[in-house]
């Protein structure tokens, strides 16, 4: 079962990533857009795994050597919820540069590859997207 939800969740975000970079302004990307109804989507499966993982037993959160304790410790489940946190937050960053840029009349051109970043490097997207609106902002 975990195969198949991790699966699943890596197929359908692709299809979500390929409208808000695509056609962002299609009826239902703009419903995509307007509320987390993906990270929410996703949110489920991330808490059935990390329920599944055990994750918060015994695991110190609070420091570098705790964090990489509970990485050598993963299970499959525990690596899927990790994987799906990345899924729903770095779209739902996406899902804000597209909404934001849209509000400050950026061209959409502009924002496909700090989108792509996002999609790939989740917080670099995000600085891409900054630099892009400060250097536009910076011109009027």
């Amino acid at each position: 079962m975990t195969n198949f939800i991790f699966s699943l969740c890596n197929i359908l975000i692709l299809f979500f990533w390929f409208l808000i970079i695509f056609f962002p302004k299609f009826s239902f990307t703009v419903k995509i857009l307007k509320f987390p109804w993906v990270p929410i989507f996703i949110g489920f499966f991330y808490s059935y795994f990390i329920i599944l993982s055990g994750v918060f037993r015994d695991f110190d959160f609070t420091s570098l050597e705790g964090i990489t304790e509970l990485f050598k410790k993963a299970t499959p489940e525990s690596a899927a919820a990790g994987w799906l946190h990345y899924l729903a937050f770095d779209f739902w960053v996406a899902c804000w540069i597209v909404r934001h840029s849209q509000k400050k009349e950026l061209s959409h051109g502009l924002i496909i590859l700090p989108l792509l970043g996002t999609f790939m490097l989740g917080p670099v997207g995000l600085i891409l997207y900054a630099m892009i609106f400060l250097f536009k902002n910076s011109k009027k």
